[in-house]
C-alpha cells in the first residue's frame, strides 16, 4: 500500500429496490458508515442506496463524485488525489458488484498502478446468481457482455458465441438494455438451434424474480414477454 494513501472499497448495492439489510451482508453496511467520500454511477442513486442503508440523516456530510460511461479519463485521474491522507473511498455501482460491466473497472485499473490497495467487498452478482441458477456448466463459461445494438450484428454474434458454446461446453453470459429484451428473445429464437439451451434470469434477488432454463424449441411455445426487467441471458449449446 503506498503511504498515507487510502485503500479503495468496491461497495455492493442491490440489484433492485430491495431493502440493503436484505441483500447486503452486515460487515459492508457497517463500513458504509466509516467512509466519507464515495465514487457512484449516479449521485441520486448512491444517497437513496446509503439512505435506506442506515445513513440517514448524514448523507449531507457526504462526500460524492460521478464516474459513469460519459466521464473522461483525465476526470477519472484527477480522483486519485482523494486517496490523500489517508482518506478511504467507497466505489459504488448503479446495480450489485462496482468494475462488473462497470466504468469503474477503469479507476479500479488506476488504483493497482499507483499502489493503492483495492479491497472488493461481498455482495449480490447478478451473473453468477444467473449461472448458479441456470443448471448450465459452472466449470466453463464467460462473460459476453452487452451484445451489439443492431439487429443483423446481434444475430451474428449470437451465431458466433453458440459455435464458441458448443466447441468447449461453455456456457456464455450476456445481458441486454431492458427496453430491448424481447427483441433480444426473439433474435435468440430465431437464430439459434432448437436444442440449445437459454436461460432467462429477470430481476434476480426481487419478489417476481424468474429464473427458467429451456430449449430453444420450448421456449418457442412459452410466449413469454421479458418486459423492462433486469436480465442475464445465459446460453450453452452442445
Amino acid at each position: 500500500m503506498t503511504v498515507n494513501k487510502g485503500k479503495l472499497y468496491l461497495i455492493p448495492s442491490p440489484l433492485g429496490d430491495n431493502e440493503p439489510s436484505e441483500v447486503i451482508p452486515g460487515p459492508v453496511l457497517e463500513l458504509l458508515g466509516k467512509i466519507k467520500t464515495y465514487i457512484v454511477e449516479e449521485t441520486r442513486t448512491a444517497r437513496r442506496y446509503l439512505s435506506k442503508a442506515g445513513l440517514k440523516g448524514r448523507i449531507s456530510s457526504l462526500e460524492f463524485h460521478e464516474l459513469n460511461e460519459h466521464t473522461g479519463q483525465e476526470e477519472i485521474e484527477s480522483y486519485m488525489s482523494l486517496f490523500e491522507g489517508n482518506n478511504d473511498i467507497g466505489l459504488i455501482t448503479e446495480a450489485g458488484l462496482p468494475a462488473v460491466a462497470d466504468p469503474g473497472a477503469r479507476l479500479v485499473a488506476l488504483c493497482h498502478k499507483a499502489g493503492i490497495t483495492v479491497v472488493p467487498m461481498v455482495g449480490p452478482s447478478s451473473l453468477m446468481l444467473a449461472l448458479m441458477a441456470s443448471g448450465m456448466n459452472g466449470q466453463s463459461f464467460a462473460f459476453c457482455g452487452y451484445l451489439p445494438a443492431k439487429s443483423d450484428e446481434r444475430r451474428q454474434s449470437l451465431k458466433k458465441i453458440e459455435k464458441r458454446s458448443a466447441a468447449g461446453n461453455q456456457t456464455q453470459l450476456f445481458i441486454e438494455t431492458p427496453y430491448r429484451n424481447d427483441t433480444m428473445m426473439s433474435d435468440i429464437l430465431n437464430i439459434c438451434r432448437k436444442d440449445t439451451e437459454i436461460c432467462v434470469a429477470a430481476n434476480i434477488t426481487m419478489p417476481d424474480a424468474f429464473i427458467r432454463t429451456l430449449t430453444v424449441a420450448q421456449w418457442k411455445k412459452e410466449n413469454l414477454i421479458i418486459g423492462k426487467r433486469p436480465c442475464v441471458f445465459l446460453l450453452l449449446s452442445k
